[in-house]
């Protein structure tokens, strides 16, 4: 038989008798007799086969193995409670479910994130990141971010912003200094990342012709091919909101050539027969004026880091000298 339906009533009373080591006492804390007490933990004691109080002429103490259970009825209830309180306090709170692209929510939505708690601290975000598109069904995401073409059966589509594709790679990649014209990229180890415009694209806009291009290091997700650049395995051809923060902390440069404007943009997504709830409006507002600023936010140091020496390796490039700069 399953006692679990039994214990955790005589486990409640348990708890209470064993801080107070008084059978009354506890019976006071949870409304009941001292008897429906002493009842409970009689009934506990029968189920392990083991006594949990020494019976006292003033009270009740606590035996060896009392002990090891009210330190872990404590525990468990202390936990059960915290997260009751929690959800307390989001019944408070407004909570809205936000799909979006692991590439975009690493680059650009993060950053801007801070800002966003700032200014709106009753919203709180659940963001789910996937390669495949979510489900818009009933407990699913509230809203998405998407990129296409603006077209998704089902859905009603809201323009976010614009993209454009150009040439990266790490400053310490070493045939970096021998690059002069965008045909010269062709030599380094290229990567992609199955976007639907590639090197082939890139190179035919920047008027390079009839190139063989190497065998290429395929990752499925954009940010895998960004880090890949990070680490000197080859070069790759970025997204502009992408590249971004790499480009900000010289983890990454612009190799030579043009930007090819992207056929995909980003959209904001949600489901056309579900009314838009204040918070998700007001989440769809914020993000399109954050697509106005073209710079992505660089967290500030804390103030106790302020003022000390920062690693080469780490350093934005603001604080790069000169000369690496100039690559």
């Amino acid at each position: 038989m399953n006692p679990r339906a039994n214990l955790l009533p005589a486990l409640g009373a348990f708890a209470a008798a064993a801080r107070h080591q008084n059978f009354a006492h506890a019976a006071e804390e949870l409304h009941l007799t001292a008897s429906a007490v002493s009842h409970h933990v009689r009934k506990l004691e029968a189920m392990l086969g083991t006594a949990l109080f020494q019976r006292q002429a003033r009270g009740v103490k606590l035996t060896a193995e009392g002990r090891q259970l009210a330190d872990a009825a404590n525990t468990a209830l202390a936990d059960i409670a915290a997260v009751a309180s929690n959800l307390q306090h989001r019944a408070d709170a407004t909570l809205l479910r936000v799909t979006t692209l692991r590439s975009l929510s690493y680059c650009w939505l993060l950053p801007r994130l801070p800002r966003f708690y700032a200014a709106n601290p009753h919203l709180h975000l659940d963001i789910q990141t996937d390669a495949a598109f979510s489900r818009f069904e009933e407990g699913g995401p509230d809203l998405g971010i998407r990129y296409g073409q603006g077209h998704w059966p089902g859905l009603t589509s809201h323009h976010l912003m614009d993209d454009e594709l150009f040439p990266v790679a790490s400053p310490a990649l070493p045939q970096l200094s021998t690059l002069r014209r965008p045909g010269d990229i062709a030599r380094l180890p290229l990567l992609t990342d199955m976007s639907p415009q590639g090197w082939r694209d890139w190179f035919r806009a920047a008027s390079v012709r009839n190139l063989q291009l190497p065998a290429m290091h395929t990752f499925n997700d954009s940010t895998d091919a960004m880090r890949a650049a990070v680490y000197g395995i080859g070069a790759v051809l970025a997204r502009k909101h992408i590249a971004q923060p790499y480009l900000q902390r010289y983890e990454l440069v612009r190799l030579p050539g043009p930007s090819l404007k992207a056929r995909y943009s980003y959209y904001i997504v949600h489901p056309s027969h579900r009314t838009l709830s204040p918070a998700a409006s007001e989440f769809i507002d914020w993000l399109k004026r954050e697509a106005l600023d073209e710079r992505t936010p660089m967290p500030a140091l804390p103030a106790d880091l302020v003022g000390l020496p920062v690693s080469p390796d780490a350093a934005p490039s603001s604080t790069r000298p000169a000369r690496a700069r100039a690559r």
